[in-house]
């Protein structure tokens, strides 16, 4: 076959495609018209040429053949034309009834030792038994088929060996009842495949919005740490510049200085974090740019910041912080920026904080504890802030605890876990 042949049938193929998706879409809105083809075509193939020569007696075939049925009047051959043909109307829906009706009509044709082409429509029964009745009652008919195939054999015996016309008979029982079968195992196969496209489908749309709803949260949380953050020590400074301007007008300068580099320093954050959001244009130096996320080395520059706001922060570590993961020391940094940032909106100007990080065990352990007033997180803090840390340290299989201190103030306690098995590396 040349590669013209090939294209040539692409499209054909999918125009049979198409037709035959129509022809299933109507015959689902309308199926008595295909029920109602199938009765007119079997009438006008198999019924129509016994009327027209009167019985099977006038018809074609060997004159010993003919003469060993009974000649039927034309009613009386109508009648049983009827009775095999018009149950095939409800084959679809009532497969077994239509069955019974036409094998019963043509048990009793037999016994009258009549023959008829419309015989045929007990072998489409059959075939619609096998295709959409259940498979619990093709037994039964199998043993009908047997019995009224038994009984044309010896009615045949006339005219030809009861073995050749039971092998006869029997083969195509088989082929009727075999390509039912075969249909119905394809449908249910296709059927099958549909399902699990559909199932595959539902699946990918659920990974595709869990993704996106655990990167908005990713986004929010860093969000508002930066923002929060930086805004409560901007705000400081703002009002603390604002009292000494003045009394001391060199010291607004400076506030106003460290609000500059406090904004600047926001601003660079808040563009890797959205630049990371954005598709990047053609080539990769167009992509975002990036720099390292905060780790251990930073917290000693976030505890000057706080205390240009006007916070004294005593700050010590024990063990080596500065050899763990990178992930480890994102989140401990993003843990005392939020705990540093709730002391900042709440505490006086006098307070004391005391924070501590302390490896030790395949533990981490990061505690800050202020000496301002025991002030209980407000709904906002509780629905970013304290929550925010509580998912941070949840990377690492580590929890956060959050309350008033036995010696007055406010005190954050955060354990990670940092064996390999607790956390995500």
């Amino acid at each position: 076959m040349t590669t013209d042949d090939i294209s040539g049938m692409g499209p054909l193929v999918a125009r049979l495609s198409r037709g035959g998706q129509r022809l299933r879409q109507a015959d689902r809105n309308r199926p008595w018209v295909l029920d109602t083809a199938v009765v007119v075509l079997v009438f006008l193939m198999f019924c129509l040429p016994d009327l027209i020569h009167d019985g099977a007696g006038d018809g074609d075939g060997p004159r010993r053949f003919r003469l060993a049925f009974t000649h039927l009047p034309f009613a009386g051959m109508l009648a049983l034309q009827a009775g095999l043909v018009l149950p095939l109307l409800w084959r679809r829906r009532r497969p077994l009834a239509a069955f019974g009706v036409i094998a019963a009509v043509f048990v009793l044709q037999w016994s009258l030792n009549a023959v008829l082409r419309a015989d045929i429509a007990l072998f489409i029964a059959l075939y619609s038994l096998a295709l959409h009745g259940r498979l619990k009652q093709l037994p039964w008919a199998c043993a009908t088929m047997a019995g009224a195939m038994v009984l044309v054999a010896v009615r045949v015996s006339a005219a030809m060996s009861v073995w050749d016309a039971l092998f006869f008979l029997l083969s195509t029982t088989t082929a009727a009842l075999a390509l039912g079968l075969m249909v119905r195992i394809r449908r249910a196969q296709l059927a099958g495949l549909r399902e699990r496209a559909a199932r595959l489908e539902i699946e990918r749309d659920q990974r595709s919005r869990l993704a996106t709803a655990t990167e908005r949260t990713r986004v929010a949380r860093e969000m508002h740490d930066i923002v929060g953050h930086n805004l409560s020590v901007i705000i400081t400074l703002a009002d603390a510049g604002a009292y000494a301007t003045d009394l001391a007008p060199e010291r607004g300068k400076e506030a106003l200085q460290l609000i500059g580099d406090t904004g600047r320093q926001a601003l660079g954050e808040l563009r890797r974090v959205l630049g990371v959001l954005r598709e990047p244009a053609d080539g990769p130096s167009a992509g975002p740019e990036l720099s390292p996320q905060p780790g251990m080395a930073d917290i000693d520059a976030l505890c000057a910041k706080v205390r240009a706001a006007g916070l004294e922060v005593v700050y010590r570590t024990s063990g080596d912080v500065d050899a763990l993961d990178s992930g480890v020391q994102l989140t401990a940094y993003r843990i005392v920026q939020e705990a540093l940032t709730n002391t900042l909106k709440h505490a006086d100007a006098d307070t004391r904080v005391h924070l501590a990080i302390i490896e030790a065990d395949t533990r981490l352990t990061i505690r800050v504890q202020d000496t301002g007033p025991a002030t209980p997180p407000g709904p906002h803090e509780e629905g970013h802030g304290l929550v925010g840390m509580r998912e941070r340290a949840a990377l690492y299989g580590g929890t956060v605890s959050a309350g008033p201190a036995g010696g007055g103030g406010w005190s954050v306690e955060a354990v990670l876990d940092l064996t390999p098995q607790g956390g995500v590396r």
